[in-house]
């Protein structure tokens, strides 16, 4: 006669297998093996957890007996499962591979399931699997530059120097314009989302104009200082300039940090920050506005507040820019900026020495 062993639980053991019956992110299949595990150590026979938890007796055996052997690692690991090995698929998976990252189809940038599985000779959900076991989407691309800035190194370490180590008596700041924002009104209103199907808009649209929107945030409380302008010359540079300097504090010095666009160095700017000595303007390398913190301010602005909005004029379109601003400045939260200069450096080394080995370089 077989007996099912006895299960004692430490006090750590029994914590996580509670936490595990209990969790709302439990997968199913480890969420049944906690509680049997904990139903087994209160003394239950395997019939009587079989019937309470709806599953069978040999079930409930097998990992009370995996428990016991191996404790938490038994019911957290699946079990090796049977079957054939795939032999047709490792037969292919390196052409495969090798196909789709070394060679480009006739008449095409990039192959498709379909297109592989043709000039292959192999199934298309053969394929699939061997891309996704690979992590390879030949139909997506990402964009990116590496700065060819020949004082990249300079100005990187003085922009991450003052997001680490922001100097006493004074406030950094990002500023930047977010240029020629559309007010696009739909020209059919769209579809409410409802249960099994996404919110719908029409991907046309009737353009009202368009505004810019001038932007500079504080690092170290998150507040945003903000206007929208017609235009975006040096003239309405310099009226932002002087809109930061009213609302902020006269007695603290201001580092401006901004990119390479030519308003912000045109010679008028230039006059009217000499009589200005408490800004000190600092310049991001060329090609890298991810080292600007506000272009993170103005995605989120865009996708959480306009891209699916509709307006129908310009005075419309800046209420809800500015109406976001005041909510954003009600609760802020301040900018903490982790990655030290060494990191980038040694990330855009490696960058720079692929492109150099790249056969398109």
């Amino acid at each position: 006669m077989r007996i099912a062993p006895t299960i004692e639980l430490t006090a750590k053991e029994r914590e996580t297998l509670e936490r595990l019956a209990n969790g709302r992110r439990t997968q199913v299949r480890v969420l049944k093996r906690a509680r049997v595990v904990l139903a087994a150590a209160r003394g239950l026979e395997n019939k009587e957890i079989a019937k309470d938890l709806s599953l069978t007796r040999e079930a409930v055996g097998r990992w009370r007996s995996r428990f016991a052997e191996k404790r938490l690692d038994g019911i957290m690991k699946d079990l090796p499962r049977g079957g054939r090995k795939p032999t047709k698929r490792a037969k292919h998976e390196s052409r495969i591979v090798q196909k789709v990252t070394q060679e480009k189809p006739k008449n095409a940038t990039h192959w498709s399931t379909r297109t592989l599985a043709e000039a292959l000779g192999v199934s298309q959900s053969m394929v699939q699997r061997v891309l996704k076991a690979n992590g390879l989407r030949p139909h997506l691309v990402k964009t990116f530059k590496v700065s060819n800035d020949p004082r990249f190194e300079e100005k990187l370490r003085d922009v991450v120097g003052l997001y680490l180590n922001p100097p006493e008596n004074a406030l950094v700041i990002s500023a930047d314009e977010k240029t020629s924002i559309q007010a696009l009104d739909r020209t059919q209103p769209g579809l409410p989302m409802v249960k099994g199907r996404c919110g719908t808009m029409t991907h046309d649209y009737k353009r009202n104009g368009t505004t810019t929107l001038f932007a500079a945030m504080e690092l170290g409380q998150g507040q945003v200082i903000a206007t929208c302008m017609k235009r975006h010359r040096h003239q309405e540079w310099i009226k932002f300039l002087k809109l930061i300097d009213e609302q902020t504090p006269a007695d603290l010095d201001l580092h401006v940090i901004v990119d390479n666009y030519a308003t912000h160095k045109h010679e008028k700017v230039k006059q009217w920050l000499n009589h200005h000595p408490r800004f000190h303007m600092h310049f991001i390398p060329t090609s890298s506005s991810w080292l600007n913190v506000v272009e993170g301010f103005f995605r989120n602005l865009d996708q959480k507040r306009l891209k699916r909005d509709a307006f129908r004029s310009v005075p419309q379109l800046i209420d809800a820019i500015m109406g976001y601003i005041r909510n954003h400045n009600d609760d802020p939260k301040p900018i903490v900026w982790t990655k030290a200069a060494d990191d980038i450096l040694k990330k855009v080394g490696r960058a720079r020495a692929k492109l150099d080995k790249s056969p398109t370089a």
